[in-house]
């Protein structure tokens, strides 16, 4: 089909009208496990935090510790942004593979580092792998899963990096302690269980299709008519008719392309209010989380005197926590309404936060009743932060929805996730529970403001089709 070509289509209704089925929990599992990884590679290396600075092992210091997050997090920032274009302009599928080999080839040599420059250097690489799967998984989950139940789908998948903190929680546990592993030895042994999930992704992706409305847009659209024949069919299967479609066919002039001009100015122009909302929500979550999860470890450690190879027990009710929360929330998001639930998750993390840090500086947390405070703060963060992913996937047009998730991650966390571990690594170092305090108190205060933005200028997109939240690029005129 011709670049420039209108065309009519009905790929877009047939999706969101589809009832739910094996296919899609076939791309909930395939998808989803972007962020178990990422769960896994954080919990790593953030329980891993204290063992690196024995001389048996890496012989970091804190401020090298908290360095090599910022380091995965930069790397994270530049896949984001690479990997993010190439998904709008070669697709979705094919991005699925490069971003997740680029993962596998960082944590793998992440496990032969010789020293902190090579650490930091691994880590990158990982971090961008990571990175650039964000920006693929998120816009092909919104454009596969039907509207009405996009909200909770969404972050569930999202909530799922918690398993892989669960996981690497576990794992640490054993390969951490001494008695089954000399400690030069078991971390890096922990590295390894990424590098053997990566292969498990790979194999279970070759089943995903291709985006029908990515297909759409570019001319393919008999292509992406197959698709969802084929998924039909196998609905169908089951008993299930699906009668005529209601309603107008979606119009789309084809196109090969977006040009960078086209994508600056819809997301800097035509949708800015929508860019600041995603801008905030995505800076705010991400120094409240990173501030305080690659820090976890070391306070802890520093003050509470728990030993490092125990670390990974404290992790795993904190874990729980973040995987129910976005699993029991969820569906409030599809029912309630975005705009409420986000203002409400936002805000009441923030102030749970302020709580919990004023009872720290008071001297009133052990390391349990501490482990359970943030284990409830995060039980509400964790559907906040999951739903600025959904907000930032599915509030701009499909051909500029890879790179825009991509902008607003990088954007988001440079400015809220890449300072926030130094700074706080650097606080810990110090030993001082009154700055410490303070910094939860500005980590509290931006989530607050979230909230505050988010009732603002919020937009109401539960049950609506994509095409309604944000008309594609390609209708324009049409």
């Amino acid at each position: 089909m011709a670049d420039g070509e209108t065309i009519e289509s009905y790929v877009p209704a047939r999706l969101d009208r589809m009832r739910w089925s094996r296919w899609h929990w076939l791309i909930v599992l395939s998808l989803g496990a972007t962020w178990i990884l990422d769960g896994l590679e954080v919990t790593l290396a953030g329980a891993l935090g204290g063992i690196l600075t024995r001389h048996e092992t890496l012989g970091l210091t804190d401020t090298q510790v908290g360095a090599s997050a910022t380091c995965y997090l930069a790397g994270a920032v530049l896949g984001a942004l690479l990997f993010g274009y190439g998904t709008d302009r070669f697709g979705r599928k094919k991005l699925f593979f490069v971003t997740v080999a680029v993962y596998l080839i960082g944590t793998a040599l992440s496990a032969f580092s010789w020293n902190f420059a090579s650490y930091a250097v691994f880590r990158a690489l990982t971090g961008a792998g990571i990175g650039g799967e964000y920006a693929a998984i998120n816009s092909a989950i919104d454009e596969l899963i039907p509207a009405r139940v996009r909200g909770r789908v969404d972050l569930m998948i999202n909530g799922s990096y918690w398993i892989g903190a669960a996981l690497g929680a576990a794992a640490t546990l054993v390969l951490l302690d001494p008695r089954w592993l000399p400690i030069w030895l078991g971390w890096r042994c922990a590295f390894g269980i990424g590098a053997v999930l990566g292969l498990i992704v790979i194999f279970f992706r070759r089943w995903i299709p291709e985006s029908p409305r990515w297909l759409t847009i570019h001319g393919r659209n008999p292509e992406a008519e197959q698709i969802v024949s084929e998924v039909e069919r196998k609905i169908e299967g089951t008993g299930h008719r699906y009668p005529a479609v209601a309603g107008p066919p979606t119009r789309i002039r084809t196109r090969t392309h977006t040009p960078w001009s086209e994508i600056w100015n819809a997301i800097v122009h035509e949708h800015r209010r929508r860019s600041f909302l995603g801008f905030v929500l995505m800076l705010t979550q991400a120094f409240f989380y990173n501030a305080i999860f690659f820090t976890y470890a070391l306070v802890l450690m520093r003050f509470y005197g728990v030993p490092e190879e125990n670390v990974g027990g404290y992790l795993l009710p904190f874990a729980l926590g973040n995987v129910l929360g976005p699993l029991l929330l969820g569906h409030l998001f599809d029912t309630i309404g975005r705009r409420q639930m986000i203002t409400a998750t936002y805000g009441l993390a923030g102030i749970l936060l302020a709580l919990t840090g004023w009872l720290f500086h008071a001297g009133m947390l052990t390391a349990q009743t501490q482990t359970l405070a943030w284990t409830v703060i995060f039980f509400i963060a964790s559907a906040a932060a999951s739903s600025a992913y959904l907000t930032v996937s599915e509030i701009f047009p499909l051909e500029v929805r890879a790179v825009a998730i991509a902008i607003f991650y990088a954007i988001g966390t440079l400015a809220g996730g890449v300072g926030a571990p130094v700074l706080f690594g650097w606080i810990i170092g110090t030993g001082s529970i009154t700055t410490l305090f303070i910094g939860y108190l500005v980590a509290a205060a931006l989530m607050i403001f979230g909230a505050l933005v988010e009732a603002w200028i919020g937009v109401p997109a539960e049950r609506r089709s994509l095409e309604h939240v944000a008309a594609p690029l390609s209708s324009k005129g049409l």
